[in-house]
This record gives structure tokens, C-alpha cells and sequence, in this order.
């Protein structure tokens, strides 16, 4: 293939797998500068590619201007006048293959993602099932690339920097010497969340201690209500859930201590950052592929394969076998407490 010098990516959702292809851009700017790489995605996740200097964000506007046939023929006019050399589709679905057709009389390299459909259905598989880790996100970013001819030193990348808060975000979460442990207790789906009466004990313990400020993370109107309760019973817990914006909640993650998630979009806005982040897992399973970037892989709590062997029963949490909704009681508080205190010490 020629050299390209300007590359179009797509991923348009969701949270987590767009904040995984951060630590792969950082690498392309890193590995290939002379690069201009511009992101096809929703707006709302700009400020994750602030640090990123060779990278462009695009407005995936698909509920507006972009929604339908007509729509999506729009942006790819759009797009067409960016003189663009190659395009790096790392989502792979049918608005990004409805683009693919647009853009065949361009000739330009379009290169999709290979999302490894029919291993992760043997992983999954209740009989004749292949229990073996599969290649991770990451990795499946970093081939899209290395098919347009740049391949990907991922082990070497750097991660994004510390943010810095601004004084209403210090308003919000107070400053002062204690160690911050961000907690973000909910997940798309019910299979891959930990009971929140078992997330509480460990809230609750750690406010014992007096060491920690426990910054709660979450979104919807729901979960803002569960976590203002759990601000309003422990002293040392801080809401930070609709009080300031993601560009300011990169912020705070990047300062935390440790970061404590489910298999969820958090952990993998955390591990850009570079911070220990602990995962606890239900029906899903790091073998899929979506384990949070280069974290140490004892940073994971697992619920118990031996009692619950279709494990994993789904990719993404969404199936659950009868008799596996109570997986993650398998995890204690007293385990996430003490792999708390392993992290940190």
C-alpha cells in the first residue's frame, strides 16, 4: 500500500470501547508522527482525545444531521472533503459498513476491524465451549492499522498524563492528604454487576478506616439517586456523578489512587491514565478481550468458575443462563477490600 498521511477512525460507541482505542492512537502519534489521524465519534467523548495533538475529533452527529441512509451520505460527503488517504474502521457495524459502500468509488484503503465473531461464540458456547483468551481490543485496534502499513509497538506506548482540576471540580470533590478510590459500581447489564448491598460494605469499610476519600462515579437518574445516598451516609464518600462535566471527570480520574469498576466503560477511561484499576468480573471474562490496558492481570476479581462453569456465559453481560444471575455474589467485600489494600500497598 502507498503511505497514507491522513487516516480516518471510526468508532462511534461505546464509552469503553472508544476510550480503548485512546491508548492505540497515543501510540500511532507516538510511533508514526508525521501522521494526521482524524476520529469519527460521538461528541460527547472529546475530551478524551485532548492530549492526543495529531488528532482531530469529527461529530458522528447519527440521532441529527447523520441519522439514516441520507444522513450518513451527508457525512461521507463530509468527510470526502477532508482528503482523506485511509480509513480505520474500528467499529464495524452497519453505519460504518454503509459508509464503507459510500466511500468504494473513492478507492481509498478502507480497513474494518476483525471482531473475532465466531471465537467469541466458541467462548461463550454452553457445550463444546473454547476456553482460551482471544486476542485483546487493543490488539484488534492495533491490526486495522498494521493492515494500512503501520504496525504497533503497544507494549512501549506511553498513557495520558495527570489532568488538572478546576477550581469548581475542587469545590466538588475537596482537596486534602487522603488516598483517592474511585468506585464506579454500575454496568450496561445486570450480569456484570456487582450487588450494590455488596458494593456498600465495601464503601462503608472504607469509610471506616478514615484513610480514603471514595470518589462515586455513575449516570443515569437512577444511579445519581443511589450514590447521593451512599454521599449522604459515609463522610468521606463524594458524588461526583452530573455535578461536572467528562472533561473534568478525566480530570479526577486521572488523580485517583486506584480505580474500582466492573467490566464497564470506567476501568477503561482509568487505564488510559495509566491507574491501577481493579475489575471485578461477573458473567463476562477477561478472556473476550476487553481487560482494561496494560493493568496487571491480578487486578481482577473473578466470580467462581468452579461453581458457575458456563462462565463466561456472554461478551458483554447481556445472558444470563438461569441460575447464574447471583454469579458475583462469589465475590466478597471482604476479597475487594482486601485486593484494595493489595493494589495500594
Amino acid at each position: 500500500m502507498t503511505p497514507t498521511k491522513h487516516i480516518l477512525v471510526i468508532r462511534l460507541s461505546a464509552m469503553g470501547d472508544v476510550a480503548m482505542t485512546v491508548p492505540v492512537l497515543l501510540a500511532v502519534e507516538e510511533q508514526y508522527p508525521e501522521l494526521k489521524i482524524s476520529i469519527l465519534t460521538r461528541d460527547f467523548f472529546k475530551p478524551m482525545f485532548s492530549q492526543l495533538s495529531n488528532v482531530s475529533v469529527i461529530e458522528a452527529d447519527v440521532k441529527g444531521k447523520h441519522k439514516g441512509m441520507i444522513g450518513l451520505y451527508r457525512l461521507h460527503k463530509e468527510l470526502k472533503a477532508l482528503e482523506i488517504d485511509a480509513i480505520a474502521d474500528l467499529h464495524n457495524v452497519l453505519r460504518s459498513n454503509i459508509l464503507r459502500q459510500y466511500f468504494k468509488t473513492s478507492k481509498i484503503p478502507f480497513i474494518q476491524i476483525d471482531k473475532g465473531r465466531a471465537e467469541k461464540k466458541a467462548l461463550v458456547a454452553k457445550t463444546n465451549k473454547k476456553f482460551a483468551p482471544l486476542p485483546s481490543t487493543h490488539q484488534r485496534y492495533a491490526s486495522v492499522f498494521e493492515k494500512l502499513g503501520y504496525p504497533l509497538n503497544l507494549e512501549e506506548s506511553k498513557l495520558l498524563k495527570k489532568e488538572s482540576l478546576k477550581e469548581n471540580t475542587q469545590k466538588v470533590v475537596g482537596i486534602g492528604t487522603k488516598t483517592w478510590i474511585g468506585i464506579a459500581p454500575f454496568a450496561a447489564f445486570a450480569g456484570k454487576m456487582y450487588p450494590i448491598a455488596s458494593m456498600e460494605k465495601v464503601v462503608s469499610e472504607l469509610n471506616n478506616t478514615n484513610r480514603y476519600k471514595i470518589l462515586l462515579f455513575g449516570g443515569g437518574a437512577k444511579e445519581k439517586e443511589e450514590l447521593s445516598k451512599w454521599e449522604h451516609n459515609y463522610d468521606n464518600a463524594v458524588n461526583i456523578a452530573g455535578k461536572i462535566d467528562l472533561s473534568q471527570e478525566l480530570a479526577v480520574i486521572s488523580q485517583l489512587d486506584i480505580m474500582i469498576a466492573m467490566d464497564s466503560g470506567n476501568a477503561h477511561l482509568a487505564a488510559m491514565y495509566g491507574i491501577p484499576t481493579l475489575t471485578l468480573w461477573g458473567v463476562t471474562h477477561p478472556y473476550a478481550g476487553f481487560y482494561p490496558f496494560r493493568q496487571n492481570e491480578n487486578n481482577a476479581l473473578l466470580s467462581d468458575k468452579e461453581k458457575y462453569p458456563l462462565i463466561p456465559t456472554s461478551i458483554y453481560g447481556n445472558k444470563v443462563p438461569s441460575g447464574y444471575d447471583k454469579v458475583m455474589e462469589t465475590i466478597t467485600p471482604e476479597m475487594v477490600l482486601n485486593k484494595i489494600e493489595e493494589i495500594l500497598h
